[in-house]
C-alpha cells in the first residue's frame, strides 16, 4: 500500500464539537474546491494537518511570487464555540491521488482522522461535466447510507434523482463513499453541474453546492461575496473561450484548406 506522510500543526487533539467533515478535492470544474476553499476563508478555518505521499505528480508548481512550491493537500479546522452549530473540518488541496492504490490508501487516512476527531460523516463534493455551461446548475446527491441519502435529499435544492444522471464517481469523492461503507463511515457525495472544460472554473456550481450546505446547517454563509466572484470570473472565462473557439475554429479551417488542397493535387 502507498504509504502517507501526515504532519499534525499540533501535538494536543483538538475537541471538536460533532465536525462535520467536507472533502473538497480538485476534480470536473474544481466546484468542491472552490466551495470547500470559499468556507475556509469565509470561516478563517485553521490548518489542522498536510498530507504528503512520494505518489505525488512528479512536478512543481511555481506560485505568484516566483517561487517553487510542492503540491499540496491540507486540512483545516473550524472551532464555533456554539452547540448550536457543528464544528468543521475542511479538506483541500492542489491535488488528488494519482492512481487506484494511493486513492485508497489516501482515503483510508481520510476515514481515520474523521473518525478519530469524532467526526459521524464525510460529504464528499464533486461535479457533473456537461457539454455546455449551465445557467443554474443543479445539485444531486448519493451516499452509502439510506438514512443519510433520505436526510440530504429532501433539501429543496437538491435534485431527489441521481441514478442514470451519472457515471461512475472516480477519485478520493466516489472511493471516501465505497470505503466509507466498509469502514463504518456514513458519507454522502454532493455533486454539482458545470462545464465538462478543462479551463472551465465552476463557481457557480460551488455556489449551489454552498447553498445546499447553508440552507441544511444554517452557519450564516455569505453567499454575496461568491455572487461578486461570479461575475468577475465569468466575464474572464467569457472572452477566453472566445479566444479559444477563434483559434480551434482557425486551426480547423486551415485543417479543412489543407486537405482540400491535398485531395486536388
Amino acid at each position: 500500500m502507498a504509504s502517507w506522510e501526515i504532519t499534525f500543526e499540533t501535538k494536543e487533539k483538538l475537541t471538536l464539537h460533532q465536525p462535520l467533515f467536507i472533502e473538497g478535492l480538485p476534480g470536473i470544474g474544481n466546484v468542491g474546491k472552490i466551495a470547500a476553499d470559499f468556507l475556509i476563508e469565509e470561516f478563517k478555518a485553521k490548518k489542522l494537518a498536510t498530507f504528503f505521499s512520494y505518489k505525488y505528480p512528479h512536478s512543481v508548481f511555481v506560485t505568484e511570487n516566483n517561487l517553487a512550491e510542492m503540491p499540496k493537500i491540507e486540512l483545516y479546522y473550524k472551532q464555533f464555540g456554539d452547540k448550536k452549530k457543528r464544528d468543521l473540518l475542511l479538506l483541500v488541496g492542489d491535488i488528488q491521488p494519482l492512481d487506484e492504490e494511493s486513492c485508497y490508501s489516501f482515503c483510508d487516512e481520510v476515514i481515520k482522522i474523521a473518525k478519530n476527531y469524532g467526526s459521524s460523516e464525510i460529504i464528499a463534493t464533486g461535479g457533473i461535466g456537461l457539454q455546455q455551461i449551465p445557467d443554474k446548475p443543479r445539485v444531486y446527491c448519493t451516499s452509502n447510507d439510506r438514512q443519510l441519502y433520505e436526510e440530504y435529499s429532501k433539501q429543496p435544492l437538491v435534485q431527489k434523482e441521481v441514478f442514470g444522471v451519472v457515471g461512475p464517481i472516480v477519485g478520493a469523492t466516489g472511493v471516501l463513499l465505497g470505503l466509507g461503507k466498509k469502514r463504518g463511515m456514513k458519507a454522502v457525495a454532493l455533486l454539482a453541474e458545470t462545464f465538462a472544460h478543462p479551463m472551465y472554473l465552476g463557481i457557480k456550481g460551488a455556489q449551489e453546492l454552498l447553498r445546499v450546505f447553508e440552507a441544511k446547517f444554517r452557519y450564516g454563509i455569505d453567499l454575496q461575496k461568491m455572487t461578486k466572484e461570479i461575475e468577475r470570473v465569468e466575464r474572464e472565462v467569457t472572452k477566453r473561450m472566445k479566444v479559444v473557439a477563434a483559434e480551434i475554429s482557425a486551426t480547423a479551417g486551415a485543417k479543412a484548406k489543407e486537405k482540400e488542397m491535398h485531395y486536388i493535387g
